[in-house]
């Protein structure tokens, strides 16, 4: 279990309870099977988006968006809400392996959503998506970084939280090895650091922040692992714009 009292520091007194009951069903496998790739810096998502999950009354109900392998959809299903878990094909058949292995409080249903293309307005407390941006806007198709995130906006309830995590242009560096060695690297289409502002600018409240240098550079969780723990000790001189991970949570 992880060590969750930093978290709780601005927490109110009424809000204390159920957040220390959701974060501590975050056991080191379940965390792993929700966040998938570089556990050591995406967790740090996953720990925000859980604290603001904290102080929402439930059941509520949710989508995923891009969820394939249905991580997020465990995690909010865990919890005890009702997902939509969503891809641009329906994930059913390959996000149901996951989720059977878990007896779950609340229900998963599962839709082929065009992230673009959202067929409910006012209707979610909780949209959730990871590293899905830069390929809905693949091979430099930035108006549709703004359209999925416009559509997001319509689908939410007054007062719905959009919790989001999503790959970033980073460095020099990082776009030259992507190009280099990842397949689809040169098609992905990644955010921009100083666009996140814009992209979320409808949302009355937005809270982000960024992690990550290193670890998007190994070649296997292991060593994923081993060079996120190198990315928590130089995070506080890191500038932002350098890290490939931005997360936050945007409520309407």
């Amino acid at each position: 279990m992880y060590n969750i009292v930093g978290y709780m520091k601005n927490a109110s007194f009424e809000y204390i309870t159920p957040f220390i009951y959701q974060t501590m069903t975050l056991t080191k496998n379940l965390t792993k099977d929700i966040i998938e790739w570089d556990v050591e810096n995406w967790k740090h998502a996953l720990f925000l988006w859980n604290q603001h999950l904290s102080n929402l009354d439930g059941p509520l109900t949710c989508l995923e968006l891009g969820g394939r392998k249905g991580g997020c959809s465990l995690w909010l299903a865990n919890a005890g809400h009702h997902v939509i878990c969503s891809d641009i094909t329906n994930p059913e058949k390959e996000a149901r392996k996951l989720h059977d292995t878990y007896t779950l409080r609340g229900k998963i249903a599962y839709q082929a959503i065009n992230a673009i293309e959202i067929p409910y307005e006012d209707h979610f407390d909780v949209i959730v998506l990871k590293s899905i941006i830069g390929g809905v806007s693949h091979s430099g198709q930035d108006a549709l970084q703004q359209v999925l995130l416009d559509q997001c906006y319509k689908a939410l309830k007054p007062g719905g939280k959009l919790m989001y995590a999503e790959n970033l242009c980073a460095s020099k560096f990082h776009q030259f090895m992507r190009k280099k060695f990842v397949s689809w690297g040169d098609r992905w289409n990644y955010v921009q650091y100083k666009n996140v502002p814009q992209l979320f600018s409808k949302f009355p409240k937005h809270e982000y922040a960024t992690r990550g240098f290193f670890g998007t550079f190994g070649r296997s969780e292991a060593q994923r692992n081993l060079l996120a723990k190198m990315d928590g000790i130089i995070q506080p001189i890191l500038p932002k714009s350098m890290c490939y991970l931005v997360y936050g949570v945007a409520q309407k």
